[in-house]
């Protein structure tokens, strides 16, 4: 028998393996989907349980119930492309005929000392835990300083705004505003949200160090009680360590096809893959859909014809009655409506659809 295995069962991962399983899957062949655990964290939505305003059963994927997919729960350890194998921390070795990497992203502390060990992190459900645990300790007229004015940090803050109205919020960012690669338009739209909602913005602060309760920009001494990091992610440790070509950003080289050039019976989806535009939830469930083609045509000896991947936007949230979004390169939304859209992104990612 063949082998397929997805390392990963995020939104790229996912997406390949329903994709396939709605088609007939050729007789010799297993399907393999791998995770540390038994759903998808809808990762997208981790700032609201962070924040409190969601149970983590509210975010949580189940994945696909068929005959034909094996489920494999464990932890990656390494993947070795010579000898065609996944490695685990504590199981023995896999093998397969094509590999789907799918292992999505971790925080990148851009080697400031302390910030791993002494900030919180949104980027996996445990972690993510641990962050509400410490925010949900914290007692009232206490400091939560979000480190980040990017898409993660905004809605994080807000989010907690809304859960605890008692608790005094920042955001630092290096540059001049929160949300810099966003138009201008949308920049101070949510500017003017934070300040009406009592939200700190502190702009152009450069971290040297963490320390408990003590974050050290060059200028000044900040005292906080809980730190929260969304401030830049990078692939997985896993395809850190492979020694193939990375843009510089880390992320694995693929070809037209998504497969690592040297090594064409690997595909790469979503965050750790390089593509021309920033990683997130609909790019990688974009090229899933690729992928799944991809591999359908290798299957029947027939040559693919993919079309360039388009995304239709960004949306992201203040609360849970506000919200702001781009669609394509012109068109912005802010208000309710936004809002409702990205409810509704939620509920067909729930539900497997869009």
């Amino acid at each position: 028998m063949k082998k397929l295995v997805i390392l990963g069962g995020g939104y790229g991962g996912l997406t390949i393996a329903n994709e396939l399983l709605e088609k007939d899957l050729p007789s010799d062949t297993l399907l393999v989907l791998v995770d540390r655990m038994p759903y998808q964290g809808l990762k997208t939505e981790y700032y609201a349980l962070a924040s409190g305003t969601v149970a983590d059963t509210e975010i949580r994927v189940s994945f696909p119930v068929d005959p034909r997919l094996i489920l494999k729960y464990g932890e990656v350890a390494a993947v070795d492309p010579i000898k065609k194998q996944v490695l685990f921390e504590n199981d023995e070795p896999l093998t397969y005929d094509w590999l789907v990497i799918g292992l999505g992203c971790v925080d990148k502390y851009h080697s400031i000392a302390g910030a791993a060990e002494f900030s919180e992190s949104i980027q996996t459900l445990s972690s993510t835990r641990k962050a509400f645990q410490a925010v949900n300790d914290t007692v009232p007229y206490g400091q939560v300083t979000i480190v980040g004015g990017g898409l993660s940090g905004v809605e994080m803050a807000s989010e907690l705004r809304e859960s605890r109205p008692d608790l005094n919020i920042r955001i630092l960012d290096r540059g001049a505003s929160v949300l810099s690669a966003f138009p201008q338009k949308l920049q101070l739209y949510v500017t003017e949200w934070m300040m009406d909602h009592d939200i700190e913005l502190r702009s152009h602060i450069n971290l040297t160090r963490l320390e408990s309760g003590l974050l050290y920009d060059a200028k000044q001494l900040i005292h906080t009680d809980v730190a929260i990091w969304t401030a830049g992610i990078q692939p997985s440790p896993i395809v850190q360590n492979l020694q193939l070509p990375k843009d510089p950003q880390g992320r694995l080289v693929v070809n037209e096809y998504h497969q690592i050039p040297d090594f064409t019976d690997i595909f790469v989806v979503g965050d750790c893959a390089s593509l021309p535009f920033s990683p997130s939830a609909q790019a990688a469930e974009s090229q899933g859909k690729q992928i799944a083609e991809v591999i359908r045509a290798m299957w029947k000896n027939e040559t693919p014809k993919l079309g360039k991947i388009k995304l239709k936007g960004v949306l992201g949230s203040l609360g849970k009655k506000a919200g702001f979004g781009m669609m394509g390169r012109r068109t912005i939304m802010t208000g309710k409506i936004a809002r409702a859209l990205k409810s509704g992104v939620l509920w067909m990612s729930k539900h497997h659809f869009g």
